[in-house]
């Protein structure tokens, strides 16, 4: 039975540290990032980490870095065997990697050495990967280039947005960490060191990224819609004003003959646009300051018809 501190902040670490709390093991103290301003009313709100372990009576510690022994210091103080990291959101320096005496694991939402770093997530969805999944690694001074002890697959559906695998990625590592850990423990474990090969990086996503260039193919017009759900969420203007588009899919690889961004009317729900190559359809979206909708509402609420999209 291993003492283990944790490391994490968003929902995407709370099922790993579920798997943690249910174990055998000992969670000797949880770090997550300090509480930041979100909402409306931007007020400090504690990550989803930090909410989960003070429900269940864990120590808690929120350092702004690692750097120096003051920062260190509660982690220090719980002696880990074990520090287990998912998506906390800091690089953790040699002592702290050094510190318990059988190192860092993290639960990597990727197929390394495919996307390391920030928004692996989102980045296979813009790429058009077949599949992901995600992979347990030992944590080293680089940016996610330690050997890995064991790897999860999954198919990227049609379907698939980041929504929906972030919640499945999340449930496959912590399923998958416990077995690693029995195997450290064991002196069992075996880690293949990443291929030199096939190595890119997820770098963070940015606001930007968002608007859609409804010249672009409508294949890279749905992945974007569906990487960036729920966060930055894709969108487009109307008339000046933004509009979200929260869901998509293609309708034609064909040209429709018109304006890229051209609205080309209703079709079994969707709102169909024109692409710089094919036609999308959209099926929910957002006008400003209103709540989610389907396409067919949007459109019947609207006078005109036959608008563009810019």
């Amino acid at each position: 039975m291993m003492r283990i501190a944790f490391a994490g902040t968003p929902d995407f670490a709370v099922p790993a540290l579920d798997a943690l709390a249910a174990s055998e093991h000992t969670l000797v103290g949880v770090l997550t990032q300090p509480d930041r301003p979100a909402g409306r009313g931007r007020q400090l709100t504690a990550s989803p980490v930090k909410q989960r372990a003070l429900a269940l009576g864990l120590p808690v510690d929120q350092p702004e870095r690692l750097a120096t022994d003051a920062q260190r210091a509660t982690l220090m103080s719980w002696a880990p065997d074990l520090l287990v990291v998912v998506a906390y959101g800091l690089i953790l320096p040699r002592a702290v990697l050094e510190l318990p005496r059988f190192g860092c694991l993290n639960i990597h939402a990727s197929l390394l050495p495919r996307w390391r770093g920030a928004a692996p997530i989102q980045r296979a969805l813009l790429a058009g990967d077949s599949e992901t999944g995600i992979c347990i690694m030992r944590l080293e001074e680089g940016l996610d280039t330690g050997p890995v002890y064991a790897e999860r697959r999954v198919p990227v559906t049609a379907e698939a947005n980041a929504a929906s695998l972030l919640p499945q990625l999340a449930q496959l590592g912590a399923e998958a960490l416990l077995p690693v850990i029995a195997d450290l423990e064991s002196g069992t474990a075996v880690a293949r060191p990443q291929a030199a090969d096939g190595v890119t990086y997820a770098h963070k996503i940015s606001k930007e990224e968002a608007h859609v260039n409804w010249q672009a193919d409508v294949q890279q017009i749905e992945r974007q819609i569906r990487a960036f759900n729920p966060w930055p969420v894709a969108e487009t203007l109307l008339d000046g004003e933004r509009l979200r588009l929260w869901r998509a899919h293609t309708f034609s690889a064909v040209d429709s003959g018109s304006p890229p961004g051209t609205i080309l009317g209703l079709h079994e729900g969707a709102m169909q646009v024109a692409c710089g190559r094919g036609v999308l359809a959209v099926e929910e979206l957002q006008p400003p300051g209103k709540r989610r909708m389907t396409a067919a509402d949007f459109m019947h609420g609207r006078s005109r018809v036959s608008q563009v999209l810019g």
